[in-house]
């Protein structure tokens, strides 16, 4: 039999090639290229150093006749430049990466009830293994049944399938600690500027501010409505200003937090000597802004590696029980934009 050869007319290394530079057996380099376990790590090594010194690539057209799968993961999202969701994008292209699966991506648009459902028939056609939601706005119950494992990122189960994952970069808990660290700080209260409450997780760090508030006794006062935009937060700062009894502020996105002490001082209120503000999400521009923003960081790389193993077991393993998620990382990162409140 003729072997294949590759663009520059060398053959192209097989499968046996890696077996014996390794020094191990066929059924063992698939084993390792299957991620399947009783392999121990020295052979796992062995056959990858081989495999790379060789260039060698998995047969995944053979793989695929093989198992009945494509080894493909589809990915529903929201078409939105959002440091949060474009995050959580990266995070979950690269999680997908590492599995070894390959990615297809459908984008939905805001204020599309049947974006989903569209989005996830489109992948479906396309013969994916697995999809992950990570669609962040509440278009309503999608009333579908997929065939496939479905893993759903910052949502809750929009529909049914054979196996569902839910998973979450953890926005209520992260909220808590945002408004308890003020409240720790000598805060009497809180005052929010909450994001669109379309958005899962708008609710959540809403619910969070109010869970913190209820279990130091007390009351929330009325929660201001941003878009998520710095000029939504500017315009619910100037209102804040307005209210010498304000000292403490959490913001449920940076951006807003940012527009928040723009207005502060704008209105000759000092940022913490006056008011103390916390944000959400830990963007890059936080750290430079005046003051630097304390906030909290989403924990968007932890969470898509821990979702999509969860996903890929369920595709590989069908009838395997699923472990629990594991909780994300909750992660304060405090700076000049909070102090005790002014005697």
């Amino acid at each position: 039999m003729t072997r294949p050869v590759g663009r520059t007319g060398a053959p192209v290394p097989s499968s046996a090639d890696v077996a014996r530079l390794a020094g191990v057996s066929r059924k063992t380099v698939s084993r390792v290229f299957n991620d399947e376990p009783y392999v121990t790590p020295e052979v796992r090594r062995r056959v990858l150093e081989a495999a790379q010194m060789l260039g060698y690539r998995p047969n995944h057209a053979a793989r695929t006749l093989a198992s009945g799968r494509t080894r493909t993961i589809g990915v529903v999202t929201l078409g939105t430049a959002g440091f949060g969701p474009a995050s959580l994008l990266v995070s979950i292209e690269r999680a997908v990466r590492d599995t070894g699966y390959a990615l297809r991506v459908v984008s939905t648009v805001d204020g599309d009830p049947a974006g989903v459902a569209g989005a996830v028939q489109s992948l479906l056609e396309q013969g994916v293994d697995g999809i992950v939601i990570s669609e962040p706005v509440d278009e309503g119950k999608a009333p579908i049944h997929v065939d496939v494992p479905v893993l759903f990122v910052e949502a809750p189960p929009l529909f049914t399938g054979p196996r569902t994952v839910t998973t979450g970069v953890g926005a209520y808990q992260l909220a808590r600690v945002a408004t308890e660290h003020l409240l720790d700080l000598g805060h009497a209260t809180v005052h929010h500027v909450a994001g669109p409450q379309r958005w899962y997780a708008a609710r959540e760090r809403l619910a969070g501010w109010r869970a913190a508030l209820a279990a130091h006794g007390r009351s929330a006062p009325p929660a201001l409505d941003g878009d998520w935009s710095a000029d939504s937060g500017y315009r619910a700062g100037r209102a804040l200003a307005a209210n010498d009894d304000v000292t403490a502020v959490f913001a449920a996105g940076d951006e807003m937090a940012i527009g928040v002490i723009h207005a502060l001082l704008e209105a000759g209120r000092r940022v913490p000597a006056d008011v103390s503000v916390v944000g959400f999400d830990d963007m890059p521009i936080a750290a430079h802004v005046t003051p630097p923003l304390t906030t909290v960081r989403q924990p968007f790389d932890p969470v898509a590696r821990e979702g999509l193993k969860l996903l890929v077991q369920a595709i590989e393993k069908p009838d395997a029980d699923l472990p629990p998620a594991l909780d994300p990382p909750v992660e304060l990162v405090v700076r000049a934009s909070t102090a005790p409140p002014p005697p």
